[in-house]
């Protein structure tokens, strides 16, 4: 099941160094530009449906796929309401924060480099 399919709009100047640590920020397109500066601003084609992915679920950035570790638990409402979340790749089995979903570490380079205008990202299959 595809829970969010959506388009990569702009990439702010500060996303790099946050992927460094292994987090990034999606806001959906037409962010605050205070906010801009450190998120993945996007557009969906599907999507955010009303249930929220399962610890397992696919994330695919471009070529790129990790699996969900957990899930906090205002994580999926703030997607629905702003398309906003912040990935943590930090194989973390509970989120430190609500807002906040986990993710199988990556390779950070690989990471950075499917970022990319016009990139798909994908939650679900």
């Amino acid at each position: 099941m595809a829970y969010l399919k959506t388009n990569i709009t702009f990439i702010g100047p500060d996303v790099s160094e946050l992927a460094d640590g292994g987090v990034l920020i999606l806001f959906a397109d037409g962010a605050p530009p205070e906010l801009s500066e450190v998120s993945v601003l996007h557009k969906p084609d599907l999507g955010p449906v009303a249930e929220a992915p399962a610890v397992g679920t696919t994330i695919a950035i471009g070529e790129l796929q990790t699996r969900i570790t957990a899930v906090g638990d205002l994580a999926w409402k703030k997607i629905i309401d702003l398309g906003h979340v912040v990935i943590n790749f930090n194989d973390a089995t509970s989120a430190e924060r609500p807002g906040e979903i986990c993710a199988a570490a990556v390779d950070i380079d690989e990471l950075k480099t499917a970022l990319a205008i016009g990139q798909t990202i994908t939650i679900g299959a």
